[in-house]
């Protein structure tokens, strides 16, 4: 009875793990697709993307009456998302075409992104699995944080990320259309 408890439980192990390597997987593939700026998708991802970031910061700054440096940690991770977000923008590829504006999102960065989420479960099973033997004081600080603090400032720096490049994508956007509207007003113009 024992031997097939304990291949059930490796199977199921098993299994976990390959869906969570199917999904980043999947992550890094739609994160890296080549596709097409849209008025209606980029107004609504930085609508709710900036929902988000209100929303997750007034959560932890409730959090911090509980959790002292919460706020600190998520402002750090947010402000480290929003620089990431603004290199996502100057790497990305821009294609600007008749029937419309193309944008591939940086592979690189991607990986960056796919990989930060990983290494954060990776370290949140780290911290489940091990207890802290030595004192505090002899340990670094990244160490020493809760899981908690950092699980916020990775999410944080991804929600910075995100608002960033939305808002820079519906920027880009906007600059296209008021180019091409000029550009028919000039042919316009020009047939008259």
């Amino acid at each position: 009875m024992p031997i097939i408890l304990f291949a059930l439980l490796l199977f199921v192990l098993l299994a976990l793990t390959g869906v969570v390597l199917l999904s980043l997987a999947l992550r890094y593939r739609a994160g890296t697709a080549r596709r097409q700026a849209r008025r209606w998708v980029a107004s609504l991802n930085v609508w709710m993307t900036s929902f988000s970031a209100v929303l997750f910061l007034s959560f932890t700054l409730l959090l911090s009456f509980w959790v002292g440096s919460a706020f600190r940690f998520a402002l750090i991770g947010i402000t480290s998302g929003a620089i990431v977000g603004l290199v996502g923008l100057a790497i990305t590829r821009w294609e600007s075409r008749p029937e419309g504006l193309f944008y591939t999102p940086s592979r690189w960065l991607a990986l960056i992104v796919t990989l930060t989420i990983a290494a954060r479960f990776i370290y949140g099973w780290w911290r489940a699995t091990h207890s802290g033997n030595s004192a505090p004081g002899n340990q670094h600080w990244l160490i020493t944080a809760s899981g908690m603090q950092l699980s916020l400032a990775v999410a944080a720096g991804l929600i910075g990320y995100y608002l960033v490049y939305s808002i820079g994508v519906r920027l880009r956007l906007t600059r296209h259309e008021q180019r091409h509207l000029g550009q028919l007003q000039s042919r316009r113009w020009l047939h008259k």
